[in-house]
């Protein structure tokens, strides 16, 4: 008697877990983002500020960097180039409403040229960003 196997399907590859750091200044769209992150499994930490962001890096590594622009203090922008020279290998995701003086198109442009390695505007949906964290991180 032949016995059929079937093939079975390969179970699917797990997404490598990410250290993140989530920075903006408005609580609550940090505990969104963090909350979408960690239902990917990633492990996230919350910052509200640039300057947060830059003591947390010079701690430790992580593998990406979510950034709201505008911020009090020490600004998205700064905080950019901080990481870029203390962490180079951590990758940047920048994210703007925009500001007061300017448009979010050129927040987002800027940031781009002070090393963010991708940007997305606010307002955004659950699976653009999660899109946008997964196309930073393939990099």
């Amino acid at each position: 008697m032949i016995t059929l196997l079937r093939k079975q399907p390969a179970p699917p590859v797990s997404p490598r877990r990410l250290e993140i750091v989530v920075a903006d200044d408005v609580v609550e769209i940090v505990e969104l983002m963090s909350h979408w992150l960690q239902a990917e499994g990633h492990t996230v930490t919350r910052a509200a500020s640039g300057r947060e962001i830059i003591e947390l890096l010079q701690q430790r590594a992580y593998d990406l960097l979510v950034t709201d622009i505008v911020m009090p203090g020490t600004d998205g922008w700064d905080a950019i180039l901080a990481v870029s020279r203390l962490r180079p290998e951590t990758r940047i995701l920048a994210i703007s409403g925009g500001a007061k003086k300017m448009p979010v198109d050129a927040c987002l442009r800027v940031a781009k040229g002070v090393g963010a390695d991708h940007v997305l505007k606010k307002p955004f949906r659950q699976a653009e960003f999660l899109a946008a964290v997964a196309k930073v991180v393939a990099r």
